[in-house]
């Protein structure tokens, strides 16, 4: 079993950054990949940043070059970076451990809102 909570989401204004964070605990041995997802009411729940363990990682074009994702193994936690935030990233982002055995592990959630 794998847990995962998710910090760092808020208000913020279009242009402006936040730092998400998510802290995972348990069984990590099998984790091969780390994604942060979000979703919006009536909407499928879609991948935003993603890494595996060599550390290669991928984003869809809609936040290419504004998103980072990253991890310190040292404190056991993925982040996302997001730089000049959009209304459109509005939605309630969740952080994802998948495992090679067991499967998909998710946080609770956090809300962002990108609004003046």
């Amino acid at each position: 079993q794998v847990q995962l909570v998710e910090s760092g989401g808020g208000l913020v204004q279009p242009g402006g950054s936040l730092r998400l964070s998510c802290a995972a605990s348990g069984n990590m041995f099998s984790i091969y990949r780390w994604g942060w997802y979000r979703q919006v009411p009536g909407k499928q729940r879609e991948m935003v940043a993603e890494i595996n363990s060599p550390g290669y990682t991928n984003y869809p074009d809609s936040v290419k070059g504004r998103f980072t994702i990253s991890r310190d193994n040292a404190k056991n936690t993925v982040y996302l970076q997001m730089n000049n935030l959009k209304p459109e990233d509005t939605a309630v982002y969740y952080c994802n451990a998948h495992d090679a055995h067991t499967g998909d592990y998710w946080g609770q959630g956090t809300q962002v809102t990108v609004s003046s």
